[in-house]
């Protein structure tokens, strides 16, 4: 299934995915509620889509409205699906972080360009047994898109740093201060739960994908500090929320007209390894939105 589209319609179909305190999104025009359950079972909550200007949206809450589910237990693959079969042409991720870098206080907006995955245990790939694909994942974010968004974050007031590191946790409990020390000697600036596996399924999903942090707190390396609680990280999540949303309402007025075409919307033309003749028809039947394209199973 896809949105439907009208002549006043740009290109773009922005998929937003609403971290920690943005469970919803204002100022949409032509709002309609889509309740979406594709192969890979429910996303965290209804999708929202409308218009903001001439750019269509889809906005999901990552967590669910009211922070329903903790990280480890965020169904990603439902999640990049139904944003997938909802017409979304590119995917915004808005996440809150801890700071491992003293020149990235609470509030600051970091437009991350690399990740380092520590997770385990989520399901991080829509292919498997009967259907392997292997994409590339050297430069895990568009950075079209990643420069639009620190653009709009920019002119919607906020402080935005292009580029670096999000350090992708298991948690749901916050770091050590061991683990601390240890990711900033890897070189890593932010620190968060959420980004991952979502951005490498989003690239299997043929979806350029942006990452845009939101700086809460220190993380707990700073020695003589208080460690993290989160009191303090609603109170700063709060108004990083309100600079989120203007910086949404911002690129969705200022996306180019047309939208060109981005290598990323062609990805997985040399990532599918099994022969045509080996791929199990289930694997490709539960892939239709997401792989269709190449599979020959547009839905």
């Amino acid at each position: 299934m896809g949105i439907g589209r009208d002549a006043r319609m740009t290109g773009w179909t922005l998929g937003i995915i609403g971290g920690s305190g943005l469970y919803a999104l204002d100022g949409l025009e032509d709002r309609e509620t889509l309740r979406i359950e594709g192969p890979f079972g429910p996303p965290s909550d209804a999708l929202v889509t409308g218009r903001i200007g001439t750019t269509r949206l889809v906005f999901l809450p990552r967590h669910g409205v009211g922070h329903r589910i903790p990280p480890g237990d965020i169904n990603a693959r439902a999640n990049i699906d139904a944003l997938k079969r909802a017409g979304c042409t590119d995917v915004l991720s808005l996440s809150a972080v801890g700071s491992l870098r003293e020149d990235l206080p609470p509030g600051t907006f970091v437009a991350v360009d690399q990740y380092i995955d520590r997770t385990v245990g989520r399901i991080s790939s829509f292919f498997g047994p009967g259907l392997a694909a292997h994409v590339s994942m050297a430069d895990p974010v568009c950075p079209r898109l990643a420069a639009l968004a620190a653009q709009a974050g920019r002119a919607a007031g906020a402080t935005v740093v292009e580029g670096g590191t999000y350090m992708a946790m298991e948690g749901p409990q916050f770091s050590s201060r061991a683990e601390s020390e240890l990711y900033r000697s890897w070189g890593c600036d932010v620190i968060g739960m959420t980004n991952m596996p979502e951005a490498k399924l989003a690239r299997e999903a043929e979806l350029p994908y942006a990452s845009v942090a939101m700086v809460t707190d220190y993380d707990c390396w700073r020695v003589g500090e208080a460690p993290v609680e989160v009191g303090h990280i609603l109170e700063v999540m709060h108004a990083n929320t309100t600079r989120a949303r203007a910086l949404v309402e911002q690129l969705a007025r200022t996306l180019p007209a047309e939208r060109p075409p981005s290598p990323i919307d062609s990805c997985l033309d040399w990532a599918v390894i099994t022969a045509p003749e080996a791929r199990d028809p289930a694997m490709i039947a539960r892939l239709d939105a997401v792989a269709g394209r190449v599979l020959g199973k547009v839905g």
